[in-house]
This record gives structure tokens, sequence and C-alpha cells, in this order.
């Protein structure tokens, strides 16, 4: 099978040859083809042209994407900082919109065409639709895009101490994202747009499983009911850091047939499998420490017990990262990911 008819298969729920390959690299493309980390957040086309050589050399079966963890900051009137250096590896936080609560009553959505890095996430859509490529949109998660407006450790002292004013963040960060999935469905067609959502803040290590349920999961919700019901097909989840205790929450959560689900390394494949595999393909979730740090031989390893577990989700696995994969990772290490597919991949 092509990558395309790989790809298109197993959204399609029908069989295929092997287990694909699923790219979460962003700042590595650019290291691999000497351009600058910014570019894959600054510059539609340099993003589209470093990924899809690094992707082309290493065998990845889906297409290039565009997207950072801190959307949302920029996208509603605040600050990013493009990565410089040799330790960032994505756009960061450089002014809140919200630090004050006079600045939320203040907040409107902003117009999706030309909100922060929108008008540069779809020159990189129409260049997947040139290419004949997934058209996807990125976004952060309910909670983790209400956390980029605000400084997290306000949005948490707000659930404690002021839930109104959570929930009024939460509503924004929601209705934002029905807006961008809405403008990418209208331009493109809904059937064919996949949203990508990150969904990291929600961890674990910074809320409780109660406070999930409470201030997460609604939202979560209702904005996939509303997205799936413009005739989006499929959504990707991408259920990062540790939410083992969320699980049984987030499998509660519609998202399409099939859903996609990406893990961190946090979430055993096998449980993965348990709460989602009947309804998504799953994805993942080597971790990006091990890709980085690792010894070629010892990644090898961790894909083919990985992909071993995967093999066995009822609607199909891709092997990943557990999140992405870092811009100064030794190539060959990459390259491992990939023979152990080669070697273990296959299906009967």
């Amino acid at each position: 099978m092509t990558n395309k008819e790989r790809i298109e298969a197993l959204l399609k729920g029908q069989p295929i040859d092997r287990v694909p390959f699923y790219p979460f690299v962003l700042g590595f493309c650019a290291r691999k083809v000497g351009y600058p980390i910014a570019s894959i957040y600054s510059d539609a086309k340099r993003s589209f042209e470093a990924q899809l050589w690094t992707m082309k050399q290493y065998g990845f079966d889906w297409g290039p994407i565009y997207g950072y963890a801190s959307y949302g900051t920029w996208e509603f009137g605040g600050e990013v900082k493009m990565p410089t250096g040799g330790y960032e590896q994505a756009p960061s936080h450089k002014i809140f919109p919200v630090q004050s609560e006079e600045d939320l009553f203040r907040l409107q959505l902003p117009d999706v065409r030309n909100a922060g890095c929108i008008p540069i996430a779809m020159e990189f859509s129409q260049l997947q639709d040139e290419f004949d490529i997934p058209i996807s949109v990125v976004l952060g998660g309910n909670f983790t895009i209400a956390g980029n407006i605000c400084p997290v450790e306000r949005l948490c002292r707000w659930m404690l101490k002021k839930p109104e004013l959570a929930h009024r963040v939460l509503r924004l960060a929601t209705d934002h994202i029905v807006d961008v999935v809405r403008y990418w469905g209208d331009t493109f067609g809904a059937g064919r747009t996949i949203p990508k959502i990150w969904e990291p803040l929600a961890t674990n290590h910074i809320i409780s499983p109660k406070q999930f349920e409470q201030f997460v999961l609604p939202y979560l919700r209702e904005s996939s009911e509303r997205i799936l019901a413009m005739g989006v097909r499929h959504i990707l989840y991408h259920i990062c850091g540790e939410q083992n205790a969320n699980l049984p929450y987030w499998a509660q959560v519609p998202m399409g047939d099939p859903g996609l689900c990406s893990f961190g390394q946090e979430v055993d494949i096998d449980t993965a499998i348990k709460y989602f595999g009947d309804t998504c393909i799953i994805i993942g979730n080597i971790d990006p420490k091990v890709i980085q740090n690792g010894a070629p031989d010892q990644i090898y390893q961790l894909c083919k017990e990985t992909i071993e577990k995967g093999k066995r989700a009822p609607r199909g696995y891709m092997l990943c990262s557990g999140c992405e994969i870092p811009p100064e990772t030794p190539p060959c290490n990459v390259y491992m990911m990939r023979e152990a597919i080669n070697d273990w991949g296959w299906y009967d």
C-alpha cells in the first residue's frame, strides 16, 4: 500500500498491510534541512517543505502539520516568543492576554481569519490541499487554551476561589475552538478537515480528576459534539502527560468514527486500548527523552514492544512518539523507529 492508501483505509476501518508511522516532528525537521527552528512556526512554506522532506526521508505515513502547545496566547491578543538558540523548540508565552479579572471581562472572541498564527496555519493547510495531504488544523484543548489565555496558575486559583471566572475563560476557549474548525470546514469542507487538539495542561500534575470532571469534561464534550455536527468525521486528541486518572472521563468524549487518540508515554498502550480501542485509532507513545538520549537498540526494542501491543487495537494503531520528537535527536534514533516498523509492524 502507498502511504495515502494506508491512511485512507485506516480511517475507513479497512484492513491495512502494516502499522503506519505517524509523525510528531516539527523542530527536528528544521534541523535536518538547515532551517531555523522558528521557521516551522513563522513561515508556512518553509515549515511545510522541511516537514515534507524529512517525512520522505524517514518514511512517515502522515503528512506535515502546523501547530504548537502555547496556542491561544497570541490568538487572543497576547504575545509569544519564537524559539531561538539551542534549547527552545517551540513558541513560548511572552505576554498573556489576561492577567487580571478586568482583562478577562474585557476579552472578546477573536476574528479567526486574522488572529495570531491562524493566517500562517491557513496558508499551511492550503499547501496540504495542494499536495493532497490530509488537511488538519491543530489547536490547544479547551483547558490548554484557557491556560494560555491566562497563566495556568491563575486559572487553577480561579477554579478553587472564583469558579465563575474559570468557566468564563473555558467558555471563550471552547467557542474559539468551534469557530476555528468551522473556518477550516467552510474553506476545505468539513468532511476533509481533521482537527488535532492537544490537551497537555489537563495533566494530573496540574489538576485533579475531580477538577477534570467539573471544569474540562463538559467543554470537551460540547466542542466535540458541535464539531462533529458540522460534518467533521474524525477528531484527533493528543492526551498529553500523566492523565491516567482522567481516562474514564476522556472516554465519554465523542471523537468521530473512528476517532484518533494519541498518548504520552505515561499511558500504557494496553490501557489506551482498554478505554478507547473500540472507538478510536490508538497513536503513540515512545518516550521522547528516550528517542533523544537512548541508544539505537534501546529505541528499537521499545518500539517493537509498543508495536506488539498496538497491533491488538481493534480500530487500528499508529506508532508515534509520546510527544514532539526533540530537535536535537540523533537522526539514527528516528531511523530505528522506522526499522522497528519494517521488522515488526506487518499484519498477517
